[in-house]
């Protein structure tokens, strides 16, 4: 109830991207000073995952997209989140796309971002995931690396960018997510057919010191793409799927038609999300067999909702934009659920 009044009165007032900041700086200094870890849940043994190599706590963690340069890790692992995926991160810095380029749509309990992989760079992530690790050891949760294409890249020169992101970034991560589906970043989405992602894979497994690759696809993608997708997982080994990023549809939306029209391009995330997640995760379900993970991702906001993701299919769960609407203790409530 707390946070709800001071969503409403508070953050829903303010910029959306300035509120996210103003949340993070929140998070980092109450990591800091010890007040996340009131948030913990207690190990209990239940719930626990064993996925591609990995023990994960409980099923639920962060979605890239909230902790791009891996400022906040250990204090979002004490909020609840069994793993953090950060990023995305790029081979190169970039500071992303022109302003304003987060918006909310609250009748929606949704987000359209046109952030474009601001972040810092790979090698400045790489030096502070090192500082970390050195600095928590075990007491982090498990960290992904999320990876995309560098905008001033041209997509027939992506698979040595993917090289160079990997070979800085892997050894500091416990996995690493390829991006090839945000559609923020032009020409990203190409991508991800089989003829062009295969090579991405492959220089990325190369260089990732054994670590587990997994790969992130956009629930735009036909169902015979996401079929094909899961046969190059399965040829070439990877750990797992990720299903699913944010989505240009605009399609079901409560919001007022003009509204969403004027906010303009961006992916949509958050509950209109839900029922094409599902659906992409059914098909994975079916085609992998439980040969390789499918980490559910999109629309899930309760407890009861990722549930139903595991039961369907899921190895793992993830939320984002359920964080912005629910609050800080949105993470701990999931498991809590999961793991009762």
């Amino acid at each position: 109830m707390f946070y709800s009044f001071v969503f409403k009165n508070v953050f829903a007032r303010m910029d959306p991207e300035r509120a996210h900041h103003l949340v993070m700086f929140v998070i980092r200094v109450s990591g800091a000073i010890g007040l996340t870890k009131l948030a913990r849940l207690s190990r209990s043994g239940r719930g626990e995952v064993q996925a591609f190599g990995l023990h994960f706590d409980a099923p639920f963690g962060l979605a890239a997209g909230f902790d791009k340069n891996a400022v906040a890790i250990k204090a979002l692992g004490d909020l609840g989140f069994s793993h953090v995926e950060i990023g995305t991160v790029t081979a190169i810095a970039q500071s992303g796309n022109e302003k304003p380029r987060l918006f909310r749509l609250i009748a929606d309990r949704a987000l359209i971002n046109r952030m474009g992989f601001n972040n810092q760079g790979a090698e400045v992530v790489a030096k502070r995931l090192e500082a970390l690790r050195r600095r928590h050891g075990s007491r982090l949760p498990i960290i992904g690396v999320n990876i995309g294409k560098s905008r001033v890249v041209e997509v027939e020169n992506a698979v040595d960018d993917y090289r160079t992101s990997a070979r800085l970034l892997s050894r500091h991560a416990d996995y690493v997510a390829v991006n090839v589906s945000s559609p923020n970043t032009p020409g990203l989405r190409s991508l991800q057919s089989v003829e062009s992602l295969r090579p991405i894979l492959l220089a990325v497994q190369a260089e990732a010191a054994g670590k587990p690759i997994l790969v992130k696809i956009a629930p735009d993608l036909a169902d015979e793409d996401v079929v094909a997708v899961a046969d190059l997982a399965l040829e070439l080994g990877l750990a797992g799927v990720i299903a699913t990023n944010t989505t240009i549809s605009r399609d079901g939306l409560v919001a007022d038609a003009k509204k969403v029209a004027e906010i303009g391009a961006g992916g949509l995330s958050g509950a209109p999300l839900k029922q094409r997640s599902i659906e992409v995760l059914h098909i994975l379900a079916n085609r992998l067999a439980g040969k390789v993970a499918i980490v559910s991702v999109g629309g899930i906001e309760t407890g009861q909702e990722a549930q139903e993701r595991l039961d369907a299919g899921a190895t793992l769960v993830q939320g984002y934009s359920g964080f912005v609407y629910a609050g800080p203790f949105w993470a701990r409530a999931i498991n809590k659920y999961l793991t009762r």
